[in-house]
C-alpha cells in the first residue's frame, strides 16, 4: 500500500502500552478481541491507512503491553485509553472494537461522548442476553476444575462409546486451554465476581449512546455473539446493523476487505 507500520510504546499511570500505527488523516482507534491482540487488525489497517491515521493498541495486560498486577476491568481499560489519547493529542476519534474491544469502545463512548465521532462494533461483548449468567458460571466452574479431572475424563473418553460425552470433553479442554493462555481476558469476562461484571454491562445504558454506531456481525459466529450484536443494535438509537454472511468469529482476520470497506463507508459520514 505504500505506508509503513510503526510500533510505539508509552508509559501511562498503570503501565506501558504498546500500539501499532499506520497512515495519515482522521484518527481511528482499533481495539482487539478478548483472545487476541492488536495484530488482528493489520490487514484492515493496511487497507485503510491511505485515508486514515490508524492506531491499534494492545490493551493493558495483552500482547506487548505491560502486564501489571492490577485488578482488570472494562473501566480500567477505558481510563488507560483516555490517558493514551491525551498523550497523543487525539481529541476526537473513531473507535472500532471487536469482541471485548467492542465492549471497551462502547463504554468509552458512553463515558466520554465528546471524544468519539463514531463507533464501529464487531461482535461486541458486554450485554446480558439470554443465558449470559449461565455461560459465566459454566466457565467459572471450568476454570476451577482440577487438572487431574481433565486427565481422568480424557481416559474415560477412550473407554466410552458415548459420542456426545467425548465432544463435550474436547470442547471443555479446548476452552480451558484458551482461558489459561489469556488470563487478563478471562478475568475481565468471566472470573470477577458476577455483580462486578454486571455493573459494567451496557444493556441498560446504550439508549443514551450519542455516537453514530455501526454493528458488524458474522453469520457463522456462535449464537451468543449473534444475540449480543442484536441487543446492541436494538438498544443503541439509530444504530446500523449489518450481517456478513460468510463471516465467522474472527471478522478482522477472515473478512478484512469487507470490514475495511464497511468501516470506511460508515465513518466518512462523520469526519
Amino acid at each position: 500500500m505504500g505506508n509503513l507500520f510503526r510500533n510505539s510504546r508509552r508509559k501511562i499511570s498503570q503501565g506501558l502500552l504498546f500500539w501499532r500505527e499506520i497512515g495519515v488523516g482522521a484518527p481511528i482507534i482499533f481495539l482487539h478481541g478478548a483472545w487476541d491482540d492488536s495484530s488482528q487488525w493489520l490487514s484492515v489497517m493496511d487497507l485503510l491507512g491511505q485515508n486514515f491515521h490508524c492506531f491499534a493498541p494492545d490493551l493493558l495486560g495483552f500482547g506487548e503491553s505491560e502486564y501489571p498486577h492490577v485488578h482488570y476491568s472494562v473501566d480500567l481499560q477505558v481510563e488507560c485509553l483516555r490517558e493514551l489519547l491525551q498523550a497523543l493529542n487525539l481529541e476526537r476519534v473513531t473507535f472500532v472494537g471487536h469482541s471485548l474491544g467492542g465492549w471497551v469502545a462502547a463504554s468509552y463512548a458512553l463515558k466520554y461522548p465528546e471524544q468519539v465521532s463514531s463507533l464501529v462494533l464487531l461482535a461486541p461483548e458486554g450485554v446480558a442476553t439470554e443465558g449470559y449468567q449461565k455461560r459465566c458460571q459454566k466457565i467459572q466452574a471450568l476454570v476451577q476444575r482440577a487438572p487431574w479431572m481433565f486427565k481422568l475424563l480424557r481416559l474415560l473418553t477412550l473407554l466410552t462409546k458415548v459420542v456426545g460425552f467425548k465432544i463435550n470433553f474436547a470442547q471443555d479442554w479446548q476452552q480451558k486451554q484458551m482461558i489459561d493462555r489469556h488470563s487478563t481476558a478471562s478475568q475481565m469476562l468471566f472470573l470477577r465476581q458476577l455483580p462486578e461484571i454486571a455493573a459494567e454491562l451496557l444493556q441498560d445504558k446504550l439508549d443514551v449512546m450519542k455516537a453514530p454506531t455501526l454493528i458488524l456481525q458474522g453469520r457463522q459466529d456462535e449464537e451468543y455473539a449473534l444475540n449480543a450484536s442484536k441487543a446492541y443494535a436494538y438498544f443503541i438509537p439509530k444504530a446500523e446493523y449489518k450481517i456478513i454472511a460468510h463471516g465467522d468469529n474472527q471478522l478482522p482476520r477472515s473478512c478484512a476487505a469487507v470490514v475495511a470497506g464497511d468501516i470506511q463507508d460508515f465513518i466518512q459520514q462523520y469526519i
